[in-house]
């Protein structure tokens, strides 16, 4: 099967240092096996999008020399192939509506197991609809992070699947499109690592194939903390994009040419050097 690759950026605001180096690490692994490369805007969070900021980031990708292979396409233009997967699951009875607030979940611990609510049915206002999570331990292989294992029903229990808004969930939407897209791996950044479980365990119901995963380290602030588009940390400029590239081919262990005068080129250049067995699973680098 040929390589499939994607980024899936959320539109929370510009692009910055640490979403640039994911960006440049799922391009250099897509080129690197010979692949395609595709961009996905998970813009299905309404309430959470910084306006202008989807055409923002599709606008600088191509400034740091990546271009998609492929169109771009939209979460928000997906949903009805989520409720397609929704009425799956409805049908199947592995999820269930719920009308339990995080303040009474918290209360009782904070996770939601065995489909029991603490809060009975309110017919005046609507639910969120829940996974119904099993007693069950999702084990996987990523490629950078190594043996991973999650027991569902004691870390994570009964994860949300629609909000009480309507909005899809992200672990839904990501499953659906992966699948539909054809990406055969996942390279994102390890913040996301601890979904994979979920992630997996939902394509498990929905007859869907697992992708191979690998997780990037963070690029972190000088505090140690991991970047933030919300918190516009470390945005990074397209219109001088050589110096952001370099600091993002410098934290995936690439020593970038300094004799490169444009972003494709040093892009080029740099793959002729990349091994994605040489990542580091941890970094200690700090945007500067």
């Amino acid at each position: 099967m040929t390589y499939r690759g994607r980024f899936a950026p959320s539109p929370t605001g510009l692009l910055h240092a640490g979403s640039l180096a994911a960006a440049v690490g799922s391009w250099l692994c897509a080129r690197h096996a010979g692949g395609r490369w595709l961009v996905r805007m998970e813009d299905i969070d309404p309430p959470r999008e910084a306006p202008g900021s989807a055409q923002a980031i599709l606008a600088a990708l191509p400034a740091f020399g990546l271009v998609a292979d492929e169109l771009v396409i939209y979460q928000s233009s997906r949903i009805a192939a989520y409720d397609a997967a929704f009425e799956q699951l409805r049908k199947a009875d592995l999820i269930f509506p719920c009308w339990c607030s995080r303040s009474e979940l918290t209360i009782a611990g904070g996770i939601h197991r065995d489909g029991r609510c603490i809060a009975p049915p309110d017919p005046h206002r609507a639910p969120a609809w829940r996974m119904r999570v099993p007693d069950k331990t999702v084990t996987f292989v990523d490629e950078l992070q190594g043996p991973q294992s999650q027991p569902l029903r004691e870390v994570v229990g009964d994860f949300v699947i629609r909000r009480v808004e309507g909005f899809y969930s992200y672990q839904l939407a990501c499953v659906v499109d992966d699948a539909w897209q054809g990406i055969t791996q996942v390279v994102r950044g390890n913040d996301l690592l601890d979904s994979t479980p979920r992630q997996i365990w939902l394509q498990h119901c929905l007859n869907l194939p697992t992708p191979r995963y690998l997780h990037l380290p963070l690029v972190l602030d000088s505090e140690g903390r991991k970047l933030s588009k919300s918190e516009r940390s470390q945005e990074v400029d397209p219109s001088s994009p050589m110096a952001s590239l370099r600091r993002a081919l410098s934290f995936l262990g690439v020593m970038p040419d300094e004799s490169a005068v444009h972003p494709s080129e040093l892009l080029r250049r740099a793959l002729d050097h990349f091994d994605p067995n040489q990542l580091t699973r941890c970094s200690d680098h700090h945007a500067a």
